[in-house]
């Protein structure tokens, strides 16, 4: 473990004022192994897709396929393979841990509680998470630092304990203002629902769209009234965000 802190305290230094794409050609240059990027088509993660694909970098682009995605998602998906001639790796549910959640807690049993909504979350997101990263020297996100109060905390190069590795956010300090110039510029591909209000975008029946003036996760489990609202994906063993300094807010 005190490698791995020495790593990412390394590439903290030695990129913490580069820009995203010189990041993640550092991360290649400066970890050995297979590096693993997990992307959920949002528009920072199509950023950062963008980055890896224009520079033909050696990181595997995966994504998790909950089984309740919104048909824009699948679209720009099969548009994102097409317009940078890539695979994106697939990972699905268990049929099994499935059918036993929907049995237990009916088809839209995650409204019910909040420990109903994170076990939906567990079957359909983090376990697929696990078998993603099994064996992965390095895991990118699309993490921004100002996307949430309770992201403002993470570090660009951290380590993600439970998983043995380390964990890059290459535009941790990208405004959203900044990711969509980008985007645009370079005629990324875009889900069409961010300019309907969906800014955050999840699983179908867990995400509505925000109102003016709300923050950008707030429409994702939109009927829960914690603060915090993470999946799972990004959290500790003790279900808090992993943070390299502490931060104002600390989740429930």
């Amino acid at each position: 473990m005190f490698e791995l802190q020495e790593q990412a305290e390394n590439l903290n230094a030695a990129f913490g004022t580069s820009n995203a794409a010189e990041r993640l050609a550092g991360l290649v240059r400066h970890v050995a192994g297979r590096i693993v990027f997990t992307t959920s088509f949002g528009l920072e993660d199509q950023v950062v897709t963008h980055l890896i694909a224009t520079q033909n970098l050696p990181i595997e682009i995966v994504t998790l396929d909950t089984g309740r995605l919104f048909g824009e998602v699948h679209a720009l998906w099969a548009q994102t393979e097409a317009r940078y001639g890539i695979a994106i790796t697939p990972f699905y549910p268990r049929h099994d841990a499935v059918e036993t959640f929907v049995l237990g807690h009916g088809i839209n049993g995650f409204y019910n509680s909040i420990e109903a909504r994170k076990a939906c979350c567990n079957v359909r997101k983090v376990e697929l998470l696990g078998r993603a990263l099994a064996g992965a020297a390095a895991w990118i996100t699309g993490l921004r630092a100002d996307q949430s109060a309770s992201r403002g905390g993470v570090a660009l190069a951290q380590v993600d304990a439970e998983r043995g590795l380390i964990k890059l956010n290459p535009l941790l300090d990208w405004s959203r203002d900044e990711a969509l110039a980008l985007a645009r510029a370079n005629d990324v591909p875009l889900n069409p629902l961010h300019e309907q209000g969906f800014l955050s975008i999840g699983c179908q029946p867990c995400t509505r769209a925000i109102q003016p003036g709300e923050p950008e996760r707030a429409g994702r489990w939109w009927w829960e009234e914690e603060a915090a609202k993470e999946c799972g994906l990004h959290v500790g063993p003790d279900g808090r965000l992993v943070r390299s300094k502490p931060a104002a807010e600390v989740l429930a």
